[in-house]
């Protein structure tokens, strides 16, 4: 599986406020446009308090949204994905074939988020960071040397269910 990325840019964002943390200063506009050469950022927004404006120059668009009913035409433009660690995010974005960076929640208790990101980052599938972390993160990766995410096997959960509620031997 190849997770290449061509020069343009789709990103994913939820609550917590990603938003406002991404576009801190002026980490928007050098480590963004220059650094990384990408030319567009999609920004789903969610309740966000930050409300950026979307625009459009030569050399790059911001689109700006809350919610979609679905998210699958977006996952499948994206160059890199970037979201909060909930499970589901995170296995979307992954069976995908997508390259994710995740950006925790310190604010949560008993962070699963945390414990998550930590083991798929672990086996090769994603990298993680903090809010604060995120701009040195973004400059430093290298998302060659992503693992593809294994396809689930729903049949073998299935077979497993069945011989404990004795629906098979």
């Amino acid at each position: 599986c190849s997770l290449g990325l061509p020069p343009s840019f789709r990103r994913r964002f939820w609550s917590f406020d990603l938003v406002s943390c991404f576009l801190q200063g002026q980490f928007f506009h050098t480590l963004v446009i220059k650094s990384l050469g990408y030319n567009r950022l999609v920004l789903q927004i969610g309740r966000g308090k930050v409300v950026p404006e979307p625009f459009s120059t030569e050399s790059f668009t911001l689109d700006v949204y809350r919610y979609k009913d679905s998210l699958k035409e977006d996952l499948q433009k994206a160059d890199l994905v970037i979201s909060h660690a909930g499970a589901g995010s995170c296995l979307e974005t992954l069976e995908k074939r997508k390259p994710l960076v995740v950006v925790i929640n310190e604010k949560l208790m008993n962070n699963h988020q945390l414990e998550l990101a930590k083991q798929l980052h672990k086996d090769g599938h994603l990298f993680y960071c903090t809010c604060s972390t995120l701009p040195g993160l973004l400059q430093s990766m290298d998302l060659s040397t992503l693992k593809c995410f294994p396809p689930g096997q729903p049949e073998k959960f299935s077979a497993f269910l069945d011989k404990v509620v004795g629906l098979q031997k």
